[in-house]
């Protein structure tokens, strides 16, 4: 099997913190790189999901914020001076 150079740029950090995983695995970089590019020929594609999540605090939020705003028992203000002076209590 021919071999052939990768020259990647990655931010010494980041770099330096997976070499201590792989390292922990048993594992050198170019093995951890081999094995990313093999599980993507396998996978045909990222051998992991991509996604944009909301984290579950922001989701836990909105919905106390819903569950709040159908509360007919929650005290609601409709102007900026009622809430001041209600918290000013």
């Amino acid at each position: 099997m021919a071999t052939t150079n990768l020259n990647i740029r990655i931010d010494k950090e980041v770099k330096d913190q997976a070499e201590v995983i792989f390292s922990e695995l048993g594992l050198n970089m170019t093995t951890a790189i081999n094995i990313f590019l093999r599980a993507t020929i396998r996978e045909n594609g990222i051998p992991f999901n991509l996604k944009l999540e909301i984290p579950n605090t922001t989701i836990k939020a909105i919905e106390e914020g819903r569950n709040i705003a159908r509360d007919s028992s929650v005290k609601g203000y409709s102007n900026i001076d009622d809430l001041r002076e209600a918290l000013e209590a």
